[in-house]
């Protein structure tokens, strides 16, 4: 049972830093890499970023570009996001919460803040329950079971949200370009 220890340890422990905690200098791609091994828990290190992948969400939009060939405290909440979203949505979806998040009208360091806290929020629920699952002596297979249902069914919570807001940021920008269209004619 000392791997199922080790799972609490990071669930009721290990968190990304806090905005005012990331590194206020730019970094070099191998130093981001190495700070983004610390942001997220990680279960081998076929799980890790690499630079291709930092390149290829830099290409699609996902982060921002690079100033020079340094990152500053925006890549790295950018890239925190994307390596904890990247397990559980598609890739669309997740530059659309991105977008929604950190480039919303809260701003980076207020939309990183909210995504702490409701990551924090998230590993205590599930550090609880598996703590309780472990005292009461429940079977490995069941509670893996248990959380692969738990993923699926905030699964389909997630997708439904998404699609709502998407649905809602659609009846907005109709909104607006009636009216910009009324004002023109």
């Amino acid at each position: 049972m000392q791997d199922i220890d080790s799972l609490l340890t990071q669930l009721r422990e290990h968190r990304p830093a806090a905005w005012d905690h990331l590194p206020d200098f730019a970094l070099y791609m191998d130093q981001v890499l190495n700070y983004m091994d610390r942001q997220v828990i990680r279960f081998d290190e076929a799980d890790g970023l690499t630079s291709a992948m930092v390149n290829n969400y830099t290409k699609s939009g996902l982060v921002p570009r690079a100033k020079g060939k340094k990152y500053d405290r925006d890549h790295l909440a950018y890239l925190t996001v994307i390596c904890v979203l990247k397990h559980v949505m598609s890739t669309k979806d997740m530059d659309f919460l991105i977008r929604e998040e950190l480039q919303g009208e809260r701003g980076i360091p207020d939309g990183y803040a909210a995504f702490c806290d409701s990551l924090d929020s998230a590993l205590c629920t599930v550090a609880e329950e598996v703590a309780l699952r472990g005292e009461t002596g429940v079977p490995l297979e069941d509670s893996a079971f248990r959380f692969a249902l738990l993923s699926y069914a905030a699964g389909v919570a997630s997708n439904r949200y998404v699609a709502l807001l998407r649905a809602q940021r659609e009846a907005e920008q109709s909104e607006e370009t009636k009216k910009t269209k009324k004002e023109n004619d």
